[in-house]
């Protein structure tokens, strides 16, 4: 079931997607070479605690997981680009980092996710970010009222094609509101014109991620991180918004 959020409950949701984003802007930024990523997840614990929020992903149990994931930020290096699970690893000059992140605060959620290069990295990494974000800002622009849902699917592959970027359909973007994962599922590439029309109170997570070699993927044993295959580095940007009258509103942003 989709819900509609009215404007004061959209508003909720920025208070929690400004924190969201605030976390990422700070975790990303002491991200450093020679630091433990575990630093990263005790520190967004503390942030959780200090704000009075609650993780998302602490206890969560999708059926893409292997049992309950007990922590509270994804965490992916280099090849690895999604749902990673955070554990003892000490960051190199020059890895991709992302961050994947959503809490709930007072009941509503927030969801976003940032690549960083640690450090010295290579130009070609930071294409790969930039990428991702062009992506997202794309299927941002796309998402206007009376607008269908292929429409957002449609401006994010097109990013992707235009730079021969394969783009795998099995994870995107998605509903949220009171939980983290709702529905509508939003694809990455799909045809305009087609799908759900965006009606102001939609909230979604927009969130294109891939490398430029490889859209298949692996698991590893701890049952959580996704690596392309093909051991490329990948990227991944998301922001939380919602579909208003005026057009779409970033949540999860510091403005």
């Amino acid at each position: 079931m989709i819900e509609l959020k009215t404007p004061a409950e959209i508003n909720k949701m920025a208070v929690t997607g400004r924190f969201v984003a605030k976390t990422l802007a700070e975790l990303s930024s002491i991200a450093e070479p020679g630091m433990n990523i575990m630093h990263l997840e005790k520190r967004a614990r503390k942030l959780i605690e200090e704000a009075g929020a609650k993780s998302c992903y602490w206890d969560y149990a999708p059926s893409f997981g292997e049992g309950p994931f007990r922590n509270v930020i994804c965490l992916s290096v280099n090849d690895g680009v999604l749902h990673g699970k955070p554990h003892d690893y000490v960051m190199k000059d020059g890895d991709l980092l992302t961050l994947d992140f959503a809490v709930s605060i007072d009941g509503w959620v927030a969801d976003a996710a940032r690549s960083v290069v640690v450090g010295n990295g290579s130009e070609e990494d930071q294409r790969l970010i930039d990428s991702t974000w062009a992506g997202l800002e794309a299927g941002i622009s796309a998402a206007q009222p009376g607008s269908r849902l292929g429409d957002i699917s449609k401006a994010i592959g097109d990013v992707a094609d235009e730079q021969r970027i394969p783009v795998n359909l099995d994870f995107g973007g998605h509903g949220l509101g009171h939980t983290m994962h709702e529905d509508p599922h939003v694809a990455n590439r799909g045809k305009g014109g087609r799908g759900l029309v965006l009606k102001p109170g939609l909230t979604l997570a927009i969130e294109p991620w891939w490398s430029f070699t490889s859209k298949k993927l692996s698991v590893d044993n701890d049952g959580w991180t996704l690596r392309l295959a093909d051991g490329s580095n990948g990227a991944h940007s998301e922001n939380t918004i919602a579909i208003t009258e005026d057009g779409p509103r970033v949540l999860t942003t510091l403005d």
